[in-house]
C-alpha cells in the first residue's frame, strides 16, 4: 500500500429540508387547519480515528465529500428524512487543519475519537408551528438552513514510541531491520528509504514501537533532498536514537548537521531525550571504535553508545537504553491525564 500522510479535503454537509405550508382537507371536517410538517435536518461531516489504517492513500482518488440534504416536510403533519452523515475513517494520528494548513481542528490520537466538522443544517419549521390564538391559518413556512462548505488539510503523524534520525545511509533501515519484523528497503545508495517506516521492537520481554524516517541532509530544513516533510512522525515520540555512521570520515560534521537541522525544524525535537549512537562498529578494529566514540562524545557532551545493525553487536543496549527513557516518559503523560481540570 502506498504511504500519504498529507491530503486536502472538500467537504459539505446537508442543507436542511424546508417546511411544508400545508392545509388540512378532510371530508365532515370543517375547519382542518394548518398541518404543514418540518423539513428533516441535513447530515453532518465527520471525522473518526480507526484501527487497521497507516496511510491517507484513501483520500487521493476522493477528495469531495458530501452528506445528504433534508427532505423537504409534507401535509398532515409529516416531518421531513433527515440526511444521512458522512464519517472520514482516518488512522490514528491524524491531525486535521484548517485550509490555511496551520489552525489545528483536531488531533485524534485514539481508537474512536469522533470530531464533527461541518453540522447540517436544521430543517424549516412548517406552518403549523406558527399557529397561534389570534392566527389560526398561517401560510408561511421557513427554508431549511444551508449546510457548511469548506476546505480541510489531512496530515497523519505515525504514533511511535522510538524515532529514529540521520544522515542517508546512517544505517536506520538496517537497525529497524535487525530489531523487528518491518522489511524496509535497504541499499547501499542515499535515500533508500522514501516514507516512513515502523516496527514493533522487542527487547527484555517488553515491546515498543521504533518509527524510521528518510535521511536528512544539511539544508533539509529549507528544503534540500526530501526535505523535513517527514519530521513530524517522530514528533510524538518520547525519544529518538541518532545514529552516526562511524565508516564516513566526516563523524562530527555528520552530527552537527542532523542537530541543526532539528532545531531548524522546531517543534520541540532538539530538546527531547535523544540517544546518540556510533553504528556500523562491525567495520572497525577496537583501537577505532574506542578513539572515534571518545571524539563524538566531546562534541556530543555525554556517553555515547556504539553497535552494529549488521552484527548486531550492541543493539540490545541501545534498545534497553531506548526502552528506559520511554517508561520514563509515560508515568509524566499518565500524569498529565488525571490531573483535575476545572
Amino acid at each position: 500500500m502506498k504511504f500519504l500522510d498529507l491530503a486536502k479535503v472538500y467537504i459539505r454537509s446537508g442543507s436542511g429540508g424546508s417546511g411544508s405550508s400545508s392545509f388540512h382537507r378532510e371530508k365532515f371536517i370543517e375547519f382542518g387547519g394548518p398541518d404543514g410538517g418540518d423539513g428533516g435536518n441535513g447530515g453532518s461531516v465527520y471525522a473518526e480515528a480507526v484501527d487497521g489504517l497507516n496511510t491517507l492513500i484513501d483520500f487521493r482518488y476522493q477528495q469531495h465529500f458530501f452528506a445528504d440534504n433534508g427532505r423537504g416536510g409534507a401535509g398532515r403533519q409529516m416531518t421531513g428524512a433527515s440526511g444521512n452523515d458522512i464519517v472520514l475513517k482516518v488512522p490514528v494520528g491524524t491531525e486535521i487543519l484548517d485550509e490555511d494548513g496551520e489552525t489545528v481542528i483536531a488531533d485524534l490520537t485514539e481508537v474512536g475519537e469522533r470530531i464533527l466538522l461541518a453540522k447540517g443544517g436544521n430543517g424549516g419549521w412548517g406552518n403549523l408551528r406558527f399557529k397561534t390564538s389570534t392566527n389560526q391559518a398561517p401560510r408561511n413556512a421557513n427554508p431549511g438552513q444551508p449546510g457548511v462548505e469548506r476546505t480541510i488539510w489531512l496530515r497523519l503523524k505515525l504514533i511511535a514510541d522510538a524515532g529514529l534520525v540521520g544522515l542517508p545511509n546512517a544505517g536506520k533501515s538496517t537497525f529497524l531491520a535487525a530489531t523487528s519484523n518491518a522489511k524496509p528497503k535497504i541499499a547501499d545508495y542515499p535515500f533508500t528509504t522514501l516514507h516512513p517506516n515502523l516496527g514493533v521492537v522487542g527487547v527484555d520481554n517488553t515491546e515498543f514501537v521504533l518509527a524510521d524516517i528518510p535521511g536528512l541532509i544539511e539544508g533539509a530544513s529549507e528544503g534540500r533532498g526530501l526535505g523535513d516533510l517527514f519530521l513530524g512522525h517522530i514528533e510524538r515520540c518520547a525519544v529518538l536514537l541518532h545514529l552516526v555512521d562511524g565508516t564516513s570520515g566526516t563523524l562530527l560534521e555528520d552530527y552537527q548537521t542532523i542537530l541543526t537541522e532539528l532545531e531548524a525544524y522546531g517543534a520541540g525535537l532538539a530538546e527531547k531525550p535523544r540517544i546518540v549512537a556510533l553504528n556500523k562498529i562491525d567495520a572497525m578494529d577496537d583501537e577505532e571504535r574506542a578513539f572515534l566514540k571518545e571524539e563524538l562524545e566531546a562534541v556530543v557532551g555525554h556517553p555515547v553508545m556504539i553497535c552494529s545493525g549488521v552484527s548486531r553487536e550492541g543493539v540490545d543496549e541501545v534498545l534497553r537504553a531506548l526502552k528506559r527513557q520511554i517508561d520514563k516518559a509515560k508515568p509524566r503523560a499518565e500524569n498529565e491525564d488525571e490531573a483535575w481540570r476545572p
